[in-house]
């Protein structure tokens, strides 16, 4: 197949979709199975993405690990709580734990790897930290990190609330697949994103409406109120004394100070720091260097 977007289309054909209800959470939350022989890994994408944007990893992994990726509460095709509280960041964490559980328990062992992207990185932190012992190891790339063990300075609120301010501002329909491709390459947020990786935003992202034209599957409140909901989080009583083995991908042109990193992953008990040249959206960008670093980490003894 010649152009990425019929790459994209057999990426997304070659998963298998599934719903996990889970009661307990209030929530059903959608994922994308990418088969294969190999242990498990579970992946979260960032805030306003979806699950098909770890399809490129997947490929990349298949025969070494079996990817699995989720979509988040109120993102891509999972339920959508309402109000903004239901967009807090320990509940995208328990969410992340409870699937991981799930997901364990079916297959009668932990899980070999959790990644975790931007708002998923974090997440992962706060699932290992709730419920350890559902992953062997953690990849973290590029997660968000308020100032570690410190209340967050005026200028990081100020910040933060500027990107829920953007969020509710960003355009959500278009006539047509192919007039929001068009749309979303003009835009620097698409920067150095790979074709396919775009393509894939593009199918898994967007929701087809009934005037026939196509919408955002992740409404602007709910990545406006997830932006807002994350400046609670005491990272770094969630990481202090993690035990999985852990490898932090820290993106050059990225949004984070790269002390606060080192700081959280010397509170760990195996993790430690690499950079990168990319940007914050490594996934979309370079999934050779996520694929990369998940074997690396996979072959390191525990």
């Amino acid at each position: 197949m010649s152009s990425s977007l019929d790459r994209a289309r057999a990426l997304l054909a070659a998963a298998t979709p599934r719903r996990l209800a889970l009661p307990e959470r209030g929530v059903e939350i959608a994922l994308l199975d990418f088969d294969g022989p190999g242990p498990l890994a579970l992946a979260h994408h960032a805030n306003g993405f979806c699950k098909g944007m770890w399809a490129e990893v997947a490929e990349l992994l298949r025969g070494q690990l079996r990817v699995i990726a989720m979509d988040a509460r109120g993102h891509g095709d999972s339920s959508r709580p309402e109000g903004p509280e239901a967009y807090r960041w320990h509940d995208f964490a328990a969410d992340f734990a409870a699937v991981a559980a799930r997901l364990a328990g079916e297959a009668g062992y932990p899980l070999a790897l959790g990644m975790g992207h931007s708002l998923g990185g974090t997440a992962l932190l706060g699932a290992e930290s709730l419920a350890p012992g559902h992953f062997e190891r953690l990849l973290l790339l590029d997660p968000v990190t308020p100032p570690p063990g410190a209340p967050a300075p005026p200028e990081r609120a100020a910040h933060v609330e500027g990107m829920a301010s953007k969020a509710l501002r960003r355009r959500a329909d278009w006539p047509s697949r192919a007039e929001a491709r068009a749309w979303f390459e003009e835009r620097s947020l698409f920067d150095g994103w790979r074709p396919e990786a775009l393509d894939l935003y593009v199918l898994d992202g967007l929701r087809d409406r009934v005037d026939g034209g196509v919408e955002l599957k992740c409404p602007a409140a709910v990545e406006a109120a997830t932006f807002s909901q994350g400046g609670g989080v005491d990272l770094l009583s969630w990481v202090r004394g993690l035990a999985p083995p852990t490898l932090w991908l820290w993106a050059e042109r990225g949004n984070f100070p790269v002390p606060y990193y080192e700081v959280l992953a010397a509170s760990m008990r195996a993790a430690r720091v690499e950079r990168i040249t990319t940007g914050h959206l490594i996934p979309m960008e370079r999934p050779d260097l996520v694929a990369d670093a998940a074997l690396r980490l996979l072959a390191e003894s525990p």
